[in-house]
């Protein structure tokens, strides 16, 4: 399966908009290709207000994050490789999401009914039951 962090990137972009606070991203500046204001990077990362007002032309791509904004007056073009987006959040209020470090994906769970007999033998009654 494709990765689901650009999906996830832009739906709580579109969450945090809605909600009328301001979208930003942490982003891991020592990834290849990320191109960022190196004046801005601490420790490896720099958090980049995204936000309509602050950016032109964003585009919040599967493999890619790019937009112009101007730092200290001087208009840079941003390029932002989504594996190195670290987080995205409200600056408002810190709601969001850490997003995993590439290759710490939760393991696949085994398919059919966990014996090695290759057949895919369902359970007879649900693992799950109701609470009331």
């Amino acid at each position: 399966m494709t990765s689901s962090r650009p999906y996830l990137i832009r739906a709580l972009y579109e969450w945090v908009l809605d909600n009328s606070m301001t979208p930003h991203i942490l982003v891991n500046a020592e990834l290849e290709d990320v191109q960022v204001p190196t004046q801005f990077v601490e420790n490896g990362k720099i958090v980049l207000n995204v936000s309509p007002e602050s950016v032109i032309k964003l585009e919040l791509g599967n493999d890619l994050i790019s937009f112009n904004a101007r730092f200290s007056g001087t208009p840079m073009d941003v390029f932002i490789p989504v594996h190195a987006v670290i987080a995205l959040y409200a600056r408002e209020n810190g709601q969001g999401m850490v997003f995993a470090e590439e290759g710490d994906e939760p393991p696949t769970p085994p398919e059919g009914g966990g014996d090695d007999d290759g057949s895919d033998d369902k359970p007879d009654r649900s693992h799950l039951r109701v609470v009331k």
